[in-house]
């Protein structure tokens, strides 16, 4: 009996590891997917080789007590595109996008955008909301003004 009980127990306690786990990134969108960030000088700085695999790489901002989520992708064209991780539209429901290819889908109503679409001209709808950055020694510099103008979508 002890042999069994040690491999049920064993069993047993994988099984709720993995549920635990599935039932986290099932009921937190996000989790585990953003790197905190810290502004020094009134700036945040981003490598830009960081994004430059063309995946999206996600990133939190706290201000005045709330995370500002947000994106830098590398776009078809070559550039590097910056937005909030939500969306003109649905913001209400903090879902953000995740990225399929060349496009970034809004996870509340399924609309997908390029991501060299993304930018100052791409306003309404379920765009990504737009989020300005300068290229500067290699890095992405997010102004904090940019990012707390953007803390009424979180």
């Amino acid at each position: 009996m002890g042999k069994k009980f040690v491999r049920y127990g064993v069993l047993a306690g994988v099984v709720l590891l993995l549920g635990v786990g599935a039932v986290f990134a099932i009921t937190f969108p996000g989790l585990g997917k953003s790197e905190k960030v810290k502004a020094v000088n009134g700036a945040v700085s981003i490598p830009l080789a960081k994004a430059g695999d063309g995946k999206a790489h996600y990133y939190r901002f706290e201000a005045d007590g709330k995370e500002i989520a947000f994106f830098l992708v590398k776009a078809g064209d070559g550039t590097i595109r910056s937005a909030f991780d939500a969306c003109d539209v649905c913001y209400r429901e903090k879902k953000g996008y995740e990225q399929q290819g060349d496009k970034m889908v809004c996870k509340n109503c399924n609309m997908k955008f390029a991501t060299n679409r993304i930018g100052p001209h791409a306003v309404g709808g379920c765009n990504p909301s737009y989020l300005p950055h300068a290229e500067a020694g290699g890095n992405a510099v997010i102004r904090v003004e940019d990012l707390k103008a953007g803390a009424r979508f979180f």
